[in-house]
């Protein structure tokens, strides 16, 4: 077995809580797409917003450190890390995750729940609760979530006439279709999650991911304009810090802080 794969398997061996045999519908439904995250996320020429959420965590996480990593289907963020020297605690359901770690009293050196891991949660007021239960007194959070408001989705589905789905997220919760399962999605606002993580954990940062670059459905028109999304790319990079343009992306990059509270 090469050490690669015996990385991955190591990683993956931690498989599902405990007692969690009977998985929500919305685990199942984004189960079923795992396979899918990376090359959207990962490969495909819009989608490196994976990248921009690693140049955060090799600045975040030290060699030794123990983290828990939530939502982890696909297990390349866990692996990362693990080729960072940080041990990785990769879980799936995040819900049924921390109830099964509250009980072992196991405390973590960070966390992270990347890539809309969080939007099936109901109460977040709750999750930050046992989160900060989870995380040692100055532990970074950090999570990566979809907007309530997407400029460039919006405008696109405006475009084409598609206006009930331009402002789906608007409401704060929307249905969307996962494979074969409709599954309710909550779109949090900055202040919002701010407000549910305080006063356990204090936000140190908020970056826009996705702010210029469009969306991951239209990988088929600017794959012929390579250009055009080096460009995109690049104001990515100079606007994503702004405040307000930071909660106008596809997503936002949250960095709290374990404190006091």
């Amino acid at each position: 077995m090469s050490p690669l794969w015996s990385l991955l398997f190591s990683v993956s061996a931690e498989g599902p809580a405990a007692g969690s045999e009977l998985k929500r519908p919305s685990i199942v439904a984004f189960d079923s797409l795992a396979w899918r995250y990376d090359d959207l996320f990962s490969r495909s020429r819009i989608g490196t917003q994976r990248g921009a959420v690693w140049e955060v965590l090799a600045d975040t996480f030290l060699p030794g450190d123990e983290i828990l990593v939530l939502n982890c289907r696909t297990k390349e963020d866990a692996l990362f890390l693990s080729l960072l020297d940080v041990s990785v605690v990769a879980r799936d359901a995040v819900e049924e995750v921390i109830h099964a770690e509250l009980r072992s009293g196991r405390t973590f050196d960070g966390a992270l729940a990347n890539f809309s891991g969080l939007h099936s949660i109901t109460n977040f007021h709750q999750t930050a609760r046992d989160l900060a239960c989870l995380v040692t007194m100055g532990a970074p959070l950090i999570i990566c979530i979809s907007t309530r408001f997407c400029l460039s989705e919006t405008v696109w589905f405006l475009v084409h006439g598609k206006y009930r789905d331009a402002f789906r997220r608007c409401s704060g919760i929307a249905t969307v279709t996962l494979g074969d399962r409709d599954v309710k999605i909550h779109y949090p606002t900055l202040r919002g999650l701010r407000k549910s993580f305080s006063p356990s954990f204090l936000m140190r940062s908020c970056t826009g991911i996705g702010v210029a670059v469009p969306p991951l459905y239209l990988e088929p028109i600017f794959r012929r304009y390579p250009r055009v999304l080096s460009l995109l790319r690049l104001i990515d990079r100079r606007v994503s810090h702004l405040p307000f343009v930071r909660t106008i992306g596809d997503h936002m990059l949250l960095y709290f802080e374990r404190v006091q509270g």
